[in-house]
């Protein structure tokens, strides 16, 4: 009857978010994103961005509705580098909002800080599931920062990590890197002077930098390398060089995004790359609709951008087993 349901706002904390949801349960969900998305099952506009130029900072907005899972939700999330030495913040934070499509009322509000650390280290799990070598045991990471430590937590789901070397340009950051990967994970993890170095005969990279000039040339790229370039999100940035995505084979999540603001976008806006040079949307080889890896000796890109399908499916999974656990606390924000 109408009026009689009491309607209330469930808030969750980063906290509470960690102990809900593991890395294997994310890599589900971003898969089950990436499907739902290239079935077109999803209403999606790209992200919107606000550049605070004076701060050297931007912030995006995501939304998103999955139609045949009734899930709507929206982010909110910045991206200023310099929070970490000026005032003591994460370069990424977020906050998420799921809706109840019928009727448009906030079922809750929560962290997002977290939920965009684990789904873009999920998103590097799904595309290297999908279009590395089945036999990939070394791994190169460029970057060292926390986006780095959920890659690495996303890889060790699908694939044998047996070594793994890392740079970034900070010596200390690269060094607290691998003690901090080898102490809680076991692994056998390096830091490196170099970024060639890094990708020196490994199966598998990771990018993960907000770099703006190219990071890794194309000469030092082993042929049956898959590539996961996930640190360009706005346009302007590029970590790899143009003439590696030239003769990769490429995968992105979104055009719409990926020729604006991802790893492809200034290649693109060069020239030198069409949208007939994209060999496929990762949900399309997920969904068997598209091949993936043809040959071990294929180069492969994954260009990932950071759809906003992905926070709201793992968004809407957190929420759920909130609800079944009894986690958060509740507001009635039209009290």
């Amino acid at each position: 009857m109408k009026g009689t349901k009491t309607y209330e706002t469930l808030l969750l904390k980063q906290s509470e978010i960690k102990e809900l949801i593991s890395m294997k349960e994310v890599i589900e969900s971003v898969e089950t994103a990436y499907s739902v998305h290239a079935d077109r099952k999803v209403q999606m506009p790209a992200k919107k961005y606000l550049f605070f130029k004076k701060y050297n900072g931007d912030l995006r907005i995501m939304p998103c509705f999955i139609r045949n899972m009734d899930e709507a939700g929206v982010k909110c999330v910045n991206v200023h580098p310099d929070n970490p030495i000026q005032h003591d913040l994460p370069t990424v934070m977020g906050v998420i909002e799921l809706f109840d499509p019928e009727t448009g009322f906030p079922l809750s509000v929560m962290d997002g800080t977290w939920i965009t650390n684990m789904r873009t280290g999920a998103a590097a799990g799904v595309g290297t599931k999908y279009l590395a070598r089945k036999d990939s045991t070394k791994l190169g990471i460029i970057g060292a920062g926390k986006q780095a430590f959920t890659q690495l937590m996303a890889l060790r789901e699908v694939m044998d990590v047996e070594s793994a070397k890392v740079f970034c340009r900070t010596c200390s950051s690269r060094e607290n890197f691998a003690k901090m990967a080898n102490e809680k994970f076991g692994l056998n993890v390096k830091a490196v002077a170099t970024a060639q170095e890094a990708v020196r005969d490994v199966d598998v990279i990771v990018t993960v930098t907000p770099a703006n000039k190219p990071i890794l040339k194309s000469e030092w790229i082993s042929p049956g390398t898959h590539i996961n370039a996930m640190g360009a999100d706005a346009p302007g940035k590029q970590e790899l060089e143009s003439n590696i995505l030239t003769k990769s084979r490429i995968f992105i999540d979104c055009w719409e995004q990926a020729r604006h603001s991802g790893e492809i976008n200034v290649p693109v806006e060069e020239g030198l790359l069409t949208r007939d040079n994209i060999d496929a949307k990762i949900g399309d080889v997920i969904t068997g609709k598209a091949k993936g890896r043809i040959s071990d000796e294929d180069i492969t890109v994954f260009d990932s951008t950071g759809l906003a399908v992905q926070d709201v499916v793992t968004a809407w999974k957190v929420y759920q087993k909130a609800l079944e656990n009894g986690i958060g606390s509740n507001i009635n924000f039209l009290d």
